[in-house]
């Protein structure tokens, strides 16, 4: 047990050492410079607990290891959670179905054919093309580290898919603006901002991208909200995620009793935060 009387300490003491890194990579995606690069401290955050795992990791009392691993396993479901307050059905409703469509054709069609192209074409394994399928098709870092826990999967796996969906969705971060000034992109400006937040990784590269004609524009309003669709669509995705690795699992062999049905709980309960959110939003605008 993480806080049994011998381990208490150092568990404490891993949970701080997280919490300053975390405010560290705060700190560090809210300097100008890493701003306008469109990198949000998530992605700092992963690139300094990579720094650390291959530098000063054993340098570190090997007691705050359960601290450490306590963050990654429990607090993150709870941040996950409480993600669920940035997004309101009512922003959903304010794209119309256009954007809903988009937002759900693009999600389903990215994670099933980046999962089939991963395993079978480029060799993947099924844990690492889906934690990369899953984090292209949803939210970039922040996606994969969420189906993490559903696959169970290895570290080191989810650390790939990150790098992955880290390095094309910066790649389209810049791309996308020069195709649009060079005339490459016909689109309006309301069609160009469903594209970029139906496409782009990372929501903070999405509000980088749409709004480079400025923050109150028709399309940095549907880039944000066609984002924010494809962000709630993470909790349906991991429940039906859920549902066929039990049914695979017993397809494989497993006993019709034994087969644990896995829900991850920490997505329910996402888009609860989400109608929280909601209602609490439509309660001050009516009064």
């Amino acid at each position: 047990m993480a806080f049994s009387p011998e381990k208490r300490k150092g568990t404490i003491s891993g949970i701080i050492f997280v919490a300053l890194v975390a405010a560290s990579a705060t700190y560090i995606a809210g300097l100008a410079p890493v701003q306008k690069l469109g990198i949000s401290p998530l992605v700092v955050g992963i690139v300094i607990g990579i720094f650390y795992a291959n530098t000063l990791h054993n340098h570190f009392p090997a007691a705050w290891e359960t601290g450490i691993v306590f963050s990654a396993k429990k607090i993150l479901r709870f941040a996950i959670v409480f993600y669920g307050f940035r997004i309101t059905f009512q922003q959903i409703a304010e794209v119309g179905v256009e954007g809903f469509m988009v937002s759900l054709i693009m999600l389903s069609t990215t994670f099933l054919l980046g999962t089939w192209l991963g395993y079978r074409i480029f060799g993947l394994d099924r844990d690492t093309a889906m934690l990369t399928a899953s984090g292209a098709s949803v939210c970039g870092a922040a996606a994969v580290l969420a189906t993490e826990p559903v696959l169970k999967a290895e570290e080191h796996k989810a650390a790939i898919a990150v790098s992955m969906v880290v390095l094309f969705g910066t790649i389209a971060m810049f791309l996308y603006p020069a195709l649009l000034k060079a005339g490459v992109f016909d689109m309006t400006p309301q069609e160009f901002g469903i594209y970029v937040g139906g496409t782009i990784h990372e929501v903070a590269q999405v509000v980088a991208v749409g709004s480079i004609d400025g923050p109150d524009t028709e399309m940095a309003k549907a880039a944000v909200i066609v984002k924010m669709t494809r962000v709630i669509m993470i909790a349906p995705m991991l429940i039906l995620l859920g549902i066929y690795l039990s049914y695979a699992a017993k397809k494989s062999g497993g006993e019709a009793g034994g087969v644990k049905l896995v829900i991850p709980w920490f997505a329910v309960y996402f888009i609860g935060m989400a109608g929280v959110n909601s209602l609490i939003q439509g309660y001050v605008e009516s009064g």
